[in-house]
C-alpha cells in the first residue's frame, strides 16, 4: 500500500477531530471495553518495537481513543487524536469516491478506456490504453506495472538511498512514464496485481473530466461537506506535514529486522504520491469519511454496489484480504470488516469498520516495520481488528 520502491512490496505484502483530552480518554479506557485493543496497542511497542500506535473506534454514538509508546523518540511526547500523518494508500479510496460520484453524475464511464481520455499516454511496451478501462485502473485488473518496480525508483528509493532522493519531485505524467517502462503484468482483465500507477491514471481522469486538480474535486467533493477539517492533500512540492504532528520513522529496510537502525522520515515530496498515497488525515477524520461512505452517504446504490465488488487479492497481496474500487475487506474470525488501508515511509495506518459503518476503527503506527513480522506493521493492525471486533470492543 506504499508508493516508492519498498512500497511495492508492502503493496504485496499488505495503501472528527475529538474534543476531549488524552488524559480524559486514558480514564475512560477501564470502563470503555476496549481492553483488548488497548493491549494490542501496548503489544505494538513492546514486542514489534514500533515508536508510537494510536487508535479511534467509533462505534454507534460513542467514541474511544487509546494510544501506547511515543510520537517522538527525541522528546517522549504522547500521541494525541489530533496528530496528522500521511494516510498512504487510503488516499485511493477518496479518489475511487470522486470517480464513482462523476459516474453517477454522468460525466463519465467506469467502462470508458484509458485512451479516451488520456489519448497517447499508456502506449507502446506492450500497452495499448484503448483495451484498459477506468474501472480495471480502480480495481487493480489493468495490469500496468507498479512505477515504484521500475530500475530507476528501486535504485533511488530501495534502503539508504532514500535519504538522497526523499525529496525528489515527479509529475504525474513521469510516474505513467515510470511504470509502462516495466512490461504489463498481464493482459487486461487477465488477472490482478497492485499497482500505484493505476490510481495516477486515475487522479488524472478526474482532471481531464472536471477541468479541476485533483486536490480541488477531493476538497470540494468530500473533505469540505464532511467537515474533515485536519484533511488535505499536499500541493507542489511540500515537503511539510502542517498542523499538529509527531515525528515518522523508518528502517529502510525488511519490516521484521530488529537491528537496523532508525531514521526520521517525516519531511518527504510526497508527489510520488499522487492519486495513490499523498494525503494527510487523522484517526478521527478517516473514521469520519469512511463511517459516511460505509453508511451509503457519499455515493447512490449502483456506485456503491460497484465500489463493493471485491477482487480476488488475497493470495498475491494480502492475506485475508479483498480489494474493490478503493476498498479492501479483512476476514477476521468472527467474520469481514470493510475498509482501505495505507502506508508510506514512516506511517502505516488502517481504517475498518462493519458493513454498515457503525462501528468504526481508525489507527496509525508511526514506524514501518514490525519486529518478527514480515507483513510489517500489517500484523500489528490485524491483532488490533481482532480485538475490537471479536474481542471486548464487540461488547461495546
Amino acid at each position: 500500500m506504499k508508493t516508492t520502491a519498498r512500497a511495492a512490496l508492502t503493496a504485496i505484502l499488505a495503501g472528527a477531530l475529538l474534543a476531549a483530552t488524552p488524559t480524559a480518554f486514558a480514564a475512560d479506557r477501564d470502563r470503555s471495553g476496549h481492553q483488548g485493543l488497548q493491549s494490542a496497542l501496548d503489544q505494538a511497542i513492546s514486542g514489534a518495537g514500533l515508536p508510537g500506535a494510536m487508535v479511534e473506534v467509533k462505534n454507534g454514538g460513542s467514541t474511544w481513543f487509546g494510544q501506547a509508546g511515543t510520537a517522538d523518540l527525541a522528546t517522549g511526547q504522547k500521541l494525541r487524536p489530533q496528530d496528522r500523518f500521511r494516510i498512504g494508500s487510503t488516499t485511493k479510496t477518496f479518489v475511487a469516491t470522486v470517480l464513482l460520484q462523476l459516474e453517477a453524475e454522468h460525466k463519465l464511464s467506469l467502462d470508458d478506456s484509458v485512451e479516451q481520455w488520456l489519448p497517447g499516454l499508456v502506449d507502446g511496451n506492450g500497452y495499448d490504453g484503448s483495451k484498459i478501462t477506468i474501472r480495471q485502473l480502480l480495481n487493480h485488473t489493468s495490469g500496468i506495472a507498479n512505477f515504484a518496480t521500475s530500475d530507476s525508483v528501486r535504485a533511488d528509493f530501495n534502503g539508504p538511498a532514500f535519504l538522497k532522493h526523499r525529496f525528489d519531485s515527479f509529475t504525474p505524467r513521469q510516474l505513467v512514464q515510470l511504470g509502462i517502462s516495466v512490461k504489463p503484468e498481464f493482459a487486461p482483465g487477465t488477472g490482478w496485481k497492485y499497482s500505484d500507477t493505476n490510481y495516477v491514471l486515475a487522479g488524472m481522469i478526474v482532471e481531464r473530466a472536471t477541468g479541476h486538480s485533483l486536490s480541488q474535486e477531493t476538497t470540494d467533493r468530500l473533505v469540505k461537506p464532511l467537515h474533515l477539517k485536519n484533511t488535505y492533500e499536499p500541493t507542489g512540492d511540500d515537503t511539510r506535514i502542517h498542523g499538529p504532528h509527531g515525528r515518522f520513522y523508518s528502517k529502510l529496510g525488511p519490516f521484521d529486522a530488529p537491528t537496523l537502525p532508525v531514521y526520521d522520515v517525516t519531511e518527504l515530496n510526497p508527489s510520488w504520491g499522487y492519486g495513490s498515497g499523498d494525503m494527510i488525515s487523522t484517526v478521527g477524520d478517516l473514521d469520519t469519511f469512511f463511517q459516511a461512505l460505509l453508511k451509503g452517504r457519499l455515493l447512490p446504490p449502483a456506485q456503491m454496489d460497484e465500489m463493493f465488488v471485491m477482487q480476488d487479492s488475497s493470495s498475491n497481496w494480502i492475506p485475508s484480504t479483498h480489494y474493490g474500487l478503493g476498498v479492501a475487506s479483512v476476514d477476521l474470525s468472527c467474520g469481514k470488516v470493510w475498509g482501505m488501508g495505507g502506508a508510506i515511509d514512516g506511517s502505516w495506518s488502517y481504517t475498518f469498520g462493519t458493513r454498515d459503518g457503525r462501528h468504526m476503527v481508525s489507527t496509525e503506527v508511526n514506524g514501518d516495520w514490525a519486529n518478527g513480522s514480515q507483513l510489517g506493521p500489517i500484523s500489528v493492525f490485524t491483532a488490533e481488528l481482532e480485538a475490537e471486533f471479536c474481542g471486548d470492543g464487540a461488547q461495546g
